[in-house]
C-alpha cells in the first residue's frame, strides 16, 4: 500500500538512532515531515535531519528536550506546535538497567519511570487534544514485550512498559470518537518489540557468536532461544514499517491495542 503523509508533523522521541531512526526514515519516505529529538551532538543532529530530507521528508528540525523534566517536555511540544504541530507522535525513547529488585538503585528507578513512562503522558497530553481538534492523529509509543510479559531483573522497565500499555488503552478509549472515517480518526497503540537488531544488544550477541566459533547466526539463536521462538530478530525497519502502516487512515479503527513483534515470545 503506498502511503502519502505529505502535510503530516511527527514528533518521534529518541530518533537520532535505533527504532526511533527507523520509524522517521519510514515516515519520511512517504512524505511527513519529521521533528526529531534525541541526545546526540551537533554532527549527529545535522547528519541525521540531512538522511531524513534525503529520504523524503520536506522538512527535518531537531528539537530538544529533557524527558526527565516536565518543563523542557512542555517547552518542546509547544515549540513543535509552533512549527505546525504533531499529527503524529511517536514515544520511543528510553532507557535501561537490569539489576534484582532489591539491589535496583531508586535513581534508576526515578529515571527510567520518567523517560519510560510520565514522558509519554506529557507528550500526549499536550498532543491529543490538538490531534482531535484536527480530526486525525497518531499515538504509537513504542513498549516491548516487557509491556505484556515480566523478566527477572527488570523491575522498573517492566513497570514502565506495563505503565504505557495501560496509559495508551485509556488515551485510545478517550480519543475513539475523535474524527471521522474520512480523515482518519484519531488512534492510540503500542508497538511491543522484542529481540530487535540495535546495538544495544551488540555486545551480548558478540559474546554468543564468539562461543559458536564466531557464527553470528548461531550466537543470535543462542541468545534468542531462551525467549524468542523464532529464533530470529526483528529489524528496526520492519518496527518502521508496522508504525507507518498505523499511521494510514485504513487503521482508523485499530486503536487501543499492543501489537507485539516478538518471534512468539508472548504466544508462549
Amino acid at each position: 500500500m503506498k502511503m502519502d503523509l505529505n502535510g503530516k508533523t511527527a514528533l518521534i522521541t529518541g530518533s537520532v538512532q535505533g527504532i526511533g531512526l527507523a520509524i522517521a526514515e519510514s515516515l519520511a519516505e512517504a512524505g511527513a515531515r519529521i521533528a526529531v529529538h534525541g541526545i546526540a551532538g551537533d554532527a549527529q543532529i545535522h547528519e541525521v535531519c540531512e538522511h531524513l530530507r534525503a529520504k523524503g521528508s520536506p522538512q527535518a528540525e531537531f528539537f530538544r528536550g529533557d524527558l526527565r523534566q516536565p518543563d523542557q517536555i512542555d517547552d518542546m511540544m509547544d515549540a513543535v506546535e509552533a512549527w505546525g504541530g504533531a499529527d503524529i507522535l511517536v514515544n520511543n525513547a528510553g532507557i535501561q538497567h537490569t539489576a534484582p529488585l532489591a539491589e535496583m538503585p531508586r535513581e534508576k528507578w526515578d529515571s527510567i519511570l520518567q523517560i519510560n513512562l510520565s514522558a509519554a503522558f506529557a507528550t500526549m497530553q499536550k498532543a491529543l487534544p490538538r490531534m482531535a481538534g484536527r480530526g486525525y492523529g497518531r499515538v504509537i509509543n513504542i513498549a516491548s514485550v516487557h509491556g505484556l510479559v515480566a523478566s527477572k531483573d527488570k523491575a522498573p522497565y517492566v513497570a514502565a512498559k506495563f505503565g504505557l500499555v495501560g496509559l495508551s488503552r485509556v488515551a485510545a478509549l478517550e480519543y475513539a470518537a475523535a474524527g471521522t472515517k474520512a480523515l482518519g480518526g484519531v488512534t492510540v497503540n503500542c508497538i511491543c518489540p522484542g529481540w530487535t537488531e540495535t546495538a544495544i544488544i551488540g555486545p551480548q550477541v558478540d559474546a554468543r557468536a564468539a562461543a559458536h566459533g564466531g557464527d553470528r547466526d548461531a550466537g543470535i539463536a543462542d541468545l534468542l532461544s531462551e525467549k524468542q521462538p523464532s529464533l530470529r530478530t526483528s529489524d528496526p525497519s520492519e518496527i518502521g514499517a508496522l508504525a507507518l502502516w498505523l499511521c494510514a487512515p485504513i487503521a482508523h479503527n485499530v486503536t487501543g491495542t499492543a501489537i507485539p513483534v516478538d518471534g512468539g515470545w508472548t504466544a508462549q
